[in-house]
């Protein structure tokens, strides 16, 4: 069983998850962990024929002829169980709750070598569809209140196995990234922050990726990080899992869009895709949003003891990039 810990220096909960060490047990040759969803061996656990190495899949998306997504539980959970979020003050500065809630992995194809930037718009559907049920699974479970959906492609952006999955984490906090972002939108006073900023972004240009019916894609102003891109949908809302199907997919596409783009560009690059989705029971300002983040950088001391973080590449510079490169 996990343990959430309280950093009582940022307010930040941390998650001490013995379990997860499960995935260096059996390093291979090349020093790669374990998969997320099953053991090593040589043989990949995600593609089709492999399903007993997983644990049992909690949903599939398919024509009948076999899977095209599958959702199943990770091996090796941060979160999981179903004990009540039940804080105990052990000292004064020693703060602890269980780690209870969700951890699992959703298949985005049965191809091996299929990343998002290679699905074709059907299955890009698919991806965002099951997504979008598994967050209104988790907050339709009791006691939790934030699902954290991510993507993380490549070694340096913490994948454990290549075939290309996504991650969906059910937790009964809500992060403080998360937190901070709603009180951004708190503070903004001139209505939406994100469709302000998808506005002004247009009306500017400079740092425009790609804009259509139903999403801008930006380098923001604010990019932490070279080539960091913010989807935005154009339909204002706060939740992922209550999102139309067109605005879903809308986003899925302009995702697989804005990584050909980074691919054809700078080459193959780690990367983590980051959804931000308000938490389920939240009222208020906030308009779902998924952040591209390229691993072309390290953080160092600076940023790890500041949180100030160094980008080498200004947004105007990677816009202007990314647009010409072009999707195809």
């Amino acid at each position: 069983m996990s343990q959430l810990r309280l950093d009582p220096l940022t307010g930040r909960w941390v998650v001490v998850s013995p379990n997860r060490s499960g995935r260096l047990a059996s390093l291979p040759p090349d020093g790669r962990p374990d998969a997320e969803g099953g053991a090593a061996g040589g043989r990949c656990p995600f593609c089709p024929g492999n399903e007993a190495e997983t644990r049992p899949a909690v949903a599939t998306h398919g024509d009948g002829g076999g899977w095209l997504v599958r959702v199943v539980p990770n091996l090796y959970p941060a979160f999981e169980g179903t004990a009540p979020m039940a804080v105990r003050h052990l000292a004064p500065v020693f703060t602890e709750a269980p780690g209870s809630g969700a951890h699992e992995v959703l298949v985005l194809s049965p191809r091996h070598d299929r990343a998002w930037a290679d699905l074709a718009d059907g299955q890009v559907d698919l991806v965002m569809e099951a997504l979008a049920g598994r967050v209104a699974a988790h907050a339709g479970t009791p006691g939790l209140r934030y699902s954290q959906a991510i993507v993380n492609c490549g070694r340096r952006a913490g994948a454990s196995i290549d075939h290309p999955h996504a991650q969906l984490l059910g937790m009964p906090f809500v992060p403080r990234e998360l937190a901070d972002e709603q009180a951004g939108f708190a503070r903004f006073e001139g209505g939406c922050l994100l469709c302000a900023t998808a506005a002004a972004e247009e009306g500017e240009g400079r740092r425009v990726v790609r804009a259509d019916a139903g999403v801008v894609v930006v380098c923001p102003f604010w990019s932490a990080s070279p080539y960091e891109m913010l989807v935005v949908p154009r339909e204002h809302g706060g939740h992922l899992h209550r999102a139309g199907a067109t605005g879903r997919s809308a986003v899925g596409r302009a995702l697989r869009d804005g990584l050909r783009r980074l691919r054809a560009c700078i080459g193959p690059a780690d990367y983590n895709l980051v959804f931000h989705s308000a938490p389920y029971r939240a009222h208020g300002g906030f308009h779902w949003h998924v952040h591209v983040v390229p691993k072309l950088t390290t953080p160092a001391g600076f940023e790890s003891g500041t949180g100030v973080m160094v980008n080498v590449v200004a947004p105007e510079a990677a816009a202007a990039a990314l647009a010409a490169a072009g999707g195809a």
